[in-house]
């Protein structure tokens, strides 16, 4: 399943190089249009990202998401600066399919897999970015990319397997909108350990070889950003190759 993905900040579609939040690339794109052509062009689900939210831990932009997810007819999952459960409730009451925990599920995992218990395993995908290290390592950052945690990312999964969860989003942001080529190192490797868990990769794709080397993975989903807004192929080719 291809994610087409918005990226939001001030209202508008963007993207940013590494996580930077310094190399950002503003796109003329209307979100809500942008949603509806992702549907023409075969779309089933949108990735939305608020990072406004995701940098001042506050969701500022849940009324635009809503109004995208209503508009396009598209199932949306979206993150970004949800801190308590009642923005959840909220999304998830407009009509938003699932909602993306980021830091929360690293540095407050006792809540998050309260919220799990709570709302159910189908309308929670936990978001882990992570940065590898020497020794190829994956570990999570925090707080829009600023920090990096202490646990490694095979730490915090195995915190959440007797919670039920069941979706789990991973980018590794070196790769993140370079379009060089995902980590499918990586996203072999977190199958390989967690073949219960529906993984969905984000970052790098810049090439439909890059969709078709993902693809013979057979991830739950593959997120696509900047690759469709600087028009290497187009989304219809993705879901097609």
């Amino acid at each position: 399943m291809i994610y087409p993905a918005i990226d939001l900040m001030d209202g508008g579609c963007v993207r940013l190089f590494k996580g930077d939040f310094n190399q950002r690339t503003n796109y003329s794109a209307d979100p809500v249009q942008m949603a509806k052509d992702f549907a023409k062009a075969g779309a089933k689900w949108l990735h939305v990202v608020d990072l406004d939210g995701a940098k001042n831990e506050y969701a500022g932009q849940s009324e635009l998401i809503i109004n995208i997810a209503q508009k396009s007819g598209l199932n949306v999952q979206t993150g970004g600066g949800i801190r308590e459960l009642s923005q959840i409730q909220r999304l998830l009451a407009g009509g938003i399919e699932r909602v993306v925990i980021g830091s929360l599920a690293v540095s407050n995992p006792t809540m998050v897999r309260r919220w799990l218990s709570e709302l159910g395993p189908k309308r929670i995908v936990l978001a882990l970015d992570v940065t590898i290290d020497a020794q190829g390592v994956p570990s999570p950052t925090l707080r829009g990319w600023t920090q990096t945690s202490d646990k490694t990312l095979w730490d915090v999964l195995d915190g959440y397997l007797s919670a039920g969860l069941r979706h789990i989003l991973v980018t590794d942001i070196a790769k993140d909108g370079v379009l060089g080529g995902a980590n499918v190192g990586l996203y072999q490797e977190i199958m390989r350990k967690y073949p219960k868990l529906d993984l969905i990769t984000s970052g790098g794709v810049g090439s439909l070889d890059d969709v078709r080397a993902l693809k013979r993975l057979k991830p739950a989903g593959i997120i696509i950003g900047k690759a469709l807004y600087e028009n290497k192929f187009t989304l219809a080719q993705a879901i097609q190759c």
